[in-house]
């Protein structure tokens, strides 16, 4: 671990009124009386936020321009990374990162999208946002991670036995050796025999099924060891909104306790694409729940298969 350490400064989210249940989207989705009760009694699903009227920008934009109008200068923000799972999320010739660049005042930052780890790409954008203002030297520059997507057809929206997939958006100011939660370790490790994601054959996600929990286990032991702390150290694990069966499996593979697992939010929003973790982070801090002083760990996958968990300490207000 360097001497400098990644510090989140500000983080936000929003998420669109709308709501909508599992059952509402029994017929649109194609799903039968028995994989609404997997969904909603095993997979603990209840709703999640769609909205067809908002588009892309719309849902993008409200978390960053909060993050920016807390800012006495947007001139320190030299990059901003869009974080997406879905490769293709705006029609040919649209470039959303520049999009947001200019909707959002920050001409004279570097924009560009960060996709490759899907669902885990959020805190690899983090991770990226780091090593550009480390090698900058800058102690006043900021990076702006951006993330959100719409799911729009029914192929993006479910991920079959597994997810359902919700819309929401966030934002988070990255600096180095800044006032905010100082990074403690990112540790990330893909399994390249199961990049065909949701297109891997009944055996081979059958494979995957077997190994994932124990697998996923190492890659968070590992972001606690290589912060310098035990998992008894860590207050709670903020994970991604996958299902709670996945979550359940996982975290008895770590020996890590329900009740330091923040699962409350996977039956509010369900998946939302590399989302997950700021919103978490945001509805967490809104609760109380992050505490000066104490150390959490965000985790999260990506479908293809990419294991991503980071180590942080919160500094407060």
């Amino acid at each position: 671990m360097t001497d400098s350490l990644v510090t989140l400064e500000d983080i936000a989210a929003h998420t669109p009124e709308r709501a909508v249940t599992v059952r509402d989207l029994a017929e649109p989705l194609g799903l039968n009386p028995s994989k609404v009760r997997l969904f909603t009694t095993m997979q603990g699903l209840k709703e999640l936020r769609q909205d067809p009227e908002v588009d892309l920008f719309q849902l993008v934009l409200p978390a960053a321009r909060r993050i920016l109008d807390a800012l006495p200068s947007k001139e320190r923000v030299k990059y901003l990374l869009f974080g997406h799972a879905t490769q293709q999320i705006a029609p040919h010739g649209i470039c959303p990162a520049r999009v947001l660049r200019k909707e959002l005042g920050l001409d004279h930052a570097v924009a560009f999208a960060v996709t490759q780890q899907n669902c885990a790409t959020g805190m690899a954008a983090i991770d990226i946002a780091g090593e550009l203002l480390r090698s900058d030297g800058d102690p006043d520059a900021r990076a702006l991670v951006v993330t959100g997507e719409k799911s729009f057809t029914p192929g993006v929206q479910l991920v079959p036995d597994t997810a359902l997939m919700g819309e929401a958006a966030a934002a988070c100011l990255v600096a180095v050796d800044g006032p905010g939660d100082p990074v403690r370790s990112y540790v990330t490790r893909t399994l390249g025999a199961y990049a065909n994601g949701v297109r891997l054959g009944k055996e081979k996600a059958a494979e995957l099924g077997q190994i994932y929990p124990d697998r996923f286990a190492d890659v968070m032991r590992k972001a606690v060891a290589d912060a310098g702390l035990t998992l008894d150290d860590i207050d709670l694990l903020i994970p991604h909104n996958v299902n709670m069966m996945s979550w359940r499996q996982t975290i008895k593979a770590m020996g890590f306790p329900r009740e330091r697992t923040y699962l409350d939010n996977i039956p509010r929003f369900s998946h939302c694409f590399a989302s997950d973790v700021l919103l978490n982070y945001t509805t967490l801090k809104a609760e109380g729940r992050l505490v000066p002083g104490r150390h959490y760990l965000m985790a999260s996958v990506g479908v293809g298969t990419t294991f991503a968990a980071m180590v942080f300490t919160h500094r407060g207000s």
